[in-house]
């Protein structure tokens, strides 16, 4: 983790140095992302996947940046080799690749075990089959497993619980509604520690919060952000409690006749699933502080976790990895070219030099627009190398009265709560929002991108509103 923020901070000092690209070029370029966004709203009217939108644009902008930017080809130092890496592959993000491939593979596998069955069996007798109590369970789960995982693979858990607990109940209709305030969860979970998400880390760490005060600063804000978002999530998408006595009867019959057992073919590997589990959750929740685990990173984790549970099922492995979800693999793959192309061209740093402008109002109204002006970056664009550039921008700019920034200063908190909450606006502003909504797909529920915008912005808009609020009344 060191050494990627020594990376992180090294890229962005660069960054941050006088302009090398000419205005006209940033502006082009800008343009094109503008043109990514826009077709990946109307991925449906296209009738193209998003992976390949993003794949041509990726295409499109290494061409161009080969010949209008200085984009460093190589070759690349590893250890004491010199490696002609290719720029398209040193710009993907391989932990996040393979993190989403190991989590998914090793779910996939466990929930053969009978295991997610059992859980969400029991989830839904507690709750007597009522929808609300449901919701409430799972939306709870959500953020503490966000809070202690990374996001991606907290949805992919209790994506995985949710579909079964709603099959059960025959209540697939509400698959929607669960799985969308789900996503959305998983960025207010992403809030809760310094370690909850890269943001959190990259501000945390330059502003010198330590753990305890970064959670106690944050936790109050994540409750009510969390009664909220689930409160709402039961008002708009109509999930109601459990009202007259024939409803109430009906569920209470077909909870009698679950049973959690039903799924575990083998009591054996049952007990090594759910042993895997709690190991996966610890060790992942505890990857940058194991001595040499933390050098390969949580991708590592769960890829060996994925490797390690796939001997149960030595002689057919080949058809889990028919069960991989390519397309957002490789979605994810092209739109990290893409936004590397971008930070080349400098627009990061104009959006960067905007905030600057935009910090400068005061130290109420600064801080306030900072917050929302994050978020609506961060919608669109990687939230990682953009808290960076704002942590360094943040750390060379006098406190008032010319005194050093600590960490209490709302000003960091503005770009922490934007970095995160913007991944709510829409689909590609975080990666967990992406998991969710494909998971929404594996079932057959039609969202597209301007659909998804349409239904998450009421939730993003409150959130943002309340982190405004939090950040200037409480914190500030």
């Amino acid at each position: 983790m060191i050494s990627t923020l020594l990376l992180l901070s090294q890229t962005h000092d660069a960054e941050l140095a006088p302009p090398d690209v000419p205005i006209a070029t940033t502006l082009f370029f800008a343009a094109i992302l503008v043109a990514v966004i826009v077709c990946l709203a109307l991925e449906e009217k296209l009738h193209a996947k998003k992976s390949l939108i993003v794949a041509v644009f990726a295409s499109i902008c290494l061409f161009l940046g080969s010949i209008m930017l200085d984009l460093p080809f190589g070759p690349y130092k590893i250890g004491d080799h010199l490696i002609p890496i290719p720029e398209y592959i040193t710009t993907i993000d391989w932990s996040v690749i393979a993190i989403i491939l190991g989590a998914s593979l090793f779910i996939d596998v466990v929930s053969r075990s009978g295991l997610f069955t059992w859980i969400a069996v029991r989830l839904t007798k507690v709750s007597r089959g009522d929808p609300v109590r449901l919701l409430w369970f799972y939306g709870v789960m959500t953020v503490a497993f966000s809070a202690v995982l990374n996001n991606v693979t907290a949805m992919i858990i209790v994506g995985s619980l949710t579909g079964v607990s709603l099959g059960k109940l025959g209540s697939k209709d509400k698959l929607l509604g669960f799985l969308l305030i789900e996503g959305l969860l998983t960025n207010v979970g992403g809030l809760l520690t310094l370690i909850s998400s890269v943001p959190n880390i990259i501000v945390g760490t330059t502003a010198k919060i330590s753990f305890m005060a970064f959670f106690i600063k944050a936790a109050p804000f994540v409750v009510i952000a969390t009664v909220v978002t689930i409160v709402m999530g039961a008002w708009l998408f109509g999930i109601k409690r459990l009202v007259t006595d024939e409803e109430k009867a009906e569920a209470a019959r077909l909870v009698a006749g679950f049973d959690e057992n039903d799924g575990i073919e083998s009591v054996a590997f049952f007990w090594l699933s759910a042993v895997a589990l709690t190991l996966f959750i610890l060790i992942i929740a505890t990857t940058s502080v194991i001595p040499h685990i933390s050098q390969l990173g949580m991708g590592f984790v769960a890829l060996s976790f994925a490797t390690f549970i796939l001997i149960r099922y030595k002689a057919t492995v080949d058809g889990f990895y028919q069960g991989i979800d390519w397309d957002l693999l490789a979605f994810f793959a092209g739109l990290f070219m893409i936004i590397n192309v971008m930070e080349h061209a400098r627009v990061l740093a104009l959006i960067g030099n905007g905030l600057t402008w935009v910090i400068d109002l005061g130290p109420t109204l600064g801080t306030g627009a900072v917050l929302v002006s994050a978020a609506g970056f961060s919608s669109v664009t990687d939230n990682i190398p953009l808290s960076a550039m704002l942590a360094k921008i943040i750390s060379g700019l006098p406190g008032p009265e010319g005194a050093v920034r600590t960490g209490s200063d709302p000003l960091w908190w503005s770009v922490i709560f934007g970095a995160n909450l913007g991944g709510n606006i829409t689909p590609i502003g975080s990666a967990s929002t992406l998991v969710a909504v494909t998971i929404i797909h594996k079932y057959e529920i039609k969202l597209s991108f301007a659909a998804f915008v349409v239904k998450a912005i009421p939730y993003a808009l409150v959130q943002i509103g309340l982190a405004t609020v939090y950040v200037l009344v409480v914190l500030g």
